[in-house]
């Protein structure tokens, strides 16, 4: 049998039901493989392995009698610090302000529980989750599993190398302007952005999801059955749907893909990362589709209209600090926020309105296409301890611009491992739908991941000393 770590969630299931091996038998090994993986890693805030082998026997148990609880009964699962769960505070990163512990579970934790799944802890995020990167001033540097030098991505950062290291097979990150993309393509893992309001969830604001962050399109699809649950308190969310997300067949004959290659500003797009997207395309033009090459939805403009908007937003946050407080914050938060406060109320305005230029934009290209294939990240990988790919505090997004105009016109987007760099390093790959083709996407997605028909292939620990 294949060691439980490896195995998805659909294979966990599959041997639980046949009695092959029990929720208790995978998380015992489980928390044996995260012992050798984390020291290296530092992808958890709170791991509770006694906690988690408490709700794995339950979970045999019931599995014993032949009577589950859900459709994720006895799998391990992470949250992204960010995201509520009873009891705990939400550091946020840093570990600053109200730090008491969260009355209830936010809506993708509660809909994690009622279906059985068994948390095996909390994952890292930089401060605020304002850096693409597994840098923080609380939980320290999360480091990549495929080179311990490298960056994860952020902000989901833990959930990245939480995902690609074999933390169990099901995470969940947010996304507010690439957040659960950009990790899954320096970490080579799916991760998939919904429809905002697919998947409830609390606080809510302009552009944030929470996304499923897995090893397959079939977990993350599967993920979907019990996130995308109603919740009323994200005035955001749709209503409710009935969806089996299970089901991705698709036929792609007569789809016509856009290719956008271009991003329109920001960085360069790496030589290895175009060739890896190129060779997708070709893959879905070889299934039947028509490829159209498409110009990029981004400019100047929109990029740095946003950042200024964010700036402004920043500043009000650490405004809310007393100085001993700010002064724990990252350097390179405070230097990128600085000017903040300097920010006239006109321009920030007119930088928040750049998101609805950016809403307009996306929402044109589906008049010409039924689907978009891009790079998720234009650079390959950067060092672990930057706060961003440019190291630049002045420019800390100009890795975004692939992954952000979708947050803000609220499409579905999935970045996926397109294979390897030169240097060994993983190559994301983005689909993007018109707005509600959430199950669409998925479908893309695994004629994509079929068609490119990678070899598994994932990071070991480093062997002890």
């Amino acid at each position: 049998m294949t060691d439980p770590h490896q195995m998805t969630a659909t294979q966990l299931l599959a041997a639980y039901r046949d009695k092959r091996l029990s929720p208790l038998d995978a998380a015992e090994a489980l928390v044996q493989h995260v012992e050798r993986w984390e020291p290296h890693l530092n992808a958890l805030y709170d791991f509770r392995p006694q906690a988690l082998l408490a709700s794995a026997q339950a979970a045999s148990e019931r599995w014993a009698r032949g009577e589950p609880l859900g459709t994720l009964d006895g799998v391990p699962v992470t949250l992204k610090e960010l995201i509520a769960t009873r009891g705990q505070p939400v550091p946020g990163g840093t570990g600053l302000g109200d730090q008491s512990p969260a009355a209830d579970d936010a809506p993708p934790a509660a809909r994690l529980a009622e279906d059985g799944a068994v948390v095996l802890g909390k994952t890292t995020c930089p401060d605020f989750g304002m850096l693409s990167s597994g840098l923080s001033s609380f939980h320290g540097l999360t480091r990549n599993p495929w080179r311990l030098e490298c960056n994860t991505g952020g902000s989901s950062s833990g959930a990245g190398a939480a995902s690609a290291a074999g933390y169990g097979p099901l995470h969940v990150g947010t996304d507010i302007g690439g957040s659960v993309r950009l990790p899954a393509a320096w970490c080579g893992t799916v991760g998939f952005k919904p429809t905002l309001g697919r998947i409830p969830i609390d606080p809510y604001y302009v552009g944030r999801c929470a996304g499923p962050m897995t090893r397959s399109v079939d977990d993350a699809a599967l993920m979907m059955t019990a996130l995308s649950r109603t919740d009323r308190r994200d005035a955001t969310r749709l209503p409710p749907e009935d969806i089996d997300w299970s089901d991705l067949d698709l036929d792609v004959s007569g789809l016509r893909i856009g290719v956008m290659m271009e991003a329109g500003c920001g960085l360069p797009l790496d030589d290895d990362i175009a060739a890896a997207v190129e060779s997708a395309a070709a893959r879905l033009e070889t299934a039947g589709a028509t490829l159209v090459p498409m110009a990029p939805v981004m400019t100047r403009e929109m990029l740095d209209g946003l950042d200024r908007f964010w700036r402004v937003r920043q500043w009000n946050a650490l405004s809310a600090l007393s100085n001993e407080q700010r002064e724990r914050v990252l350097p390179a938060i405070l230097a990128w926020a600085d000017d903040g406060g300097r920010i006239g109320g006109v321009e920030a305005v007119r930088g928040f309105e750049q998101t609805l230029a950016m809403r307009r934009a996306t929402e044109a290209v589906f008049d010409d296409v039924d689907a978009v294939i891009s790079p998720t990240t234009p650079n390959v990988a950067f060092p672990a301890d930057w706060p961003s790919p440019t190291n630049d505090p002045r420019r800390p997004f100009e890795h975004i611009v692939y992954t952000v105009p979708w947050n803000m016109g609220e499409q579905p987007a999935l970045s996926l491992n397109a294979g390897f760099s030169r240097d060994g390093m993983p190559l994301g790959v983005q689909l993007i739908g018109p707005r509600l083709a959430d199950h669409f996407v998925l479908k893309l997605a695994k004629v994509l991941e079929t068609r490119l028909a990678l070899a598994p292939s994932w990071p070991s620990p480093p062997a002890a000393q």
